[in-house]
């Protein structure tokens, strides 16, 4: 991520999803990493995660609906760009060991440098993405005001 955008406020939801368009685009330019790009999301309930993401998505040409997946704990999307071939979206909100995603084939997943990986609630599972330091960008969600949003890199 570029230095201007280590720290955003947004004042509602289409900014919201504007900004993660605008980081998603940033990310499809990155080339020759190694493993998966992972965005790991972290604040509290209604700061705006799944907003950004559906923007992030967006930014990445995906046309269905991007929900949280909180039940199914992860979701899968087919990218048509040349150097991603999958964007994941995974919600730890649910999960009450780290353990439980390796069980899902999350290492596999992290391991694949055509991947885009999102993490909501990712705090859950920080021990795991420690060992990815090179490919985890943190993201700090919180609400300052009724519709107002920061949004941080960490």
């Amino acid at each position: 991520m570029r230095e201007k955008t280590n720290k955003k406020t947004t004042i509602n939801s289409r900014q919201t999803k504007r900004f993660g368009s605008s980081l998603a685009k940033e990310i499809l330019k990155f080339k020759n990493h190694k493993g998966a790009v992972i965005l790991a999301l972290k604040g509290e309930l209604g700061a705006g995660k799944t907003t950004f993401l559906q923007g992030f998505a967006k930014g990445l040409g995906v046309k269905e609906k991007v929900l949280s997946p909180t039940f199914i704990i992860i979701k899968k999307f087919k990218l048509k760009k040349a150097n991603f071939k999958h964007f994941f979206h995974i919600d730890c909100y649910r999960i009450e060991k780290p353990e439980e995603l390796l069980e899902i084939g999350f290492k596999e997943i992290i391991a694949n440098p055509k991947h885009i990986v999102s993490v909501e609630w990712a705090d859950k599972i920080k021990n795991v993405l420690a060992k990815q330091p090179n490919n985890v960008i943190w993201l700090n969600f919180k609400i300052i005001g009724k519709n107002k949003r920061e949004i941080k890199r960490i």
